[in-house]
């Protein structure tokens, strides 16, 4: 799943969508975009596609990840320790990074309500984007597109 408010630039696969993002961070491995742009387009797209919702899912995906960084990029595999943002599970307790980034852009805060109706992906995405490093254009666009900024969705 492509988010609409990534489409322009996750949807060819240039860059890495936030569903691969998530499954990157849940097998414990920071994938730099330069590793991802070495890839086929085929071996992202099953980075996308492929599951990790078990056990066994998250060794094969953890497995493949490994395989491919070896295989395609000159740059050692950089690890992360596991679940370093479990906090997406978590529907009846927001992050602050997401209050903060909201209030700094001058939109709502989601209310409690609010961010426990969201998928899992979706607050992943929140507070992937509200604890980006970078200029970060996409949260509100994504606040809209998860129905917070316009109401119910």
């Amino acid at each position: 799943m492509i988010f609409e408010f990534e489409r322009d630039f996750a949807g060819s696969l240039r860059c890495i969508p936030m569903i691969a993002r998530q499954k990157l961070d849940i097998v414990g491995i920071k994938m730099t975009l330069r590793q991802w742009s070495r890839l086929s387009r085929e071996e992202r797209g099953r980075l996308v596609e492929m599951p990790c919702d078990t056990s066994a899912g998250q060794e094969a995906y953890r497995a493949l990840v490994l395989d491919l960084i070896a295989a395609r990029a000159d740059e050692p595999v950089r690890f992360l320790p596991p679940q370093t943002l479990a906090d997406w599970r978590e529907e009846d307790c927001m992050p602050e990074a997401v209050s903060i980034q909201a209030r700094a852009d001058g939109v709502p805060v989601p209310a409690p309500e609010q961010w426990a109706r969201l998928s899992p992906l979706e607050r992943f995405a929140l507070i992937k984007l509200a604890r980006s490093k970078h200029e970060n254009e996409n949260f509100v666009p994504a606040l809209k597109e998860f129905g917070i900024l316009q109401g119910e969705r």
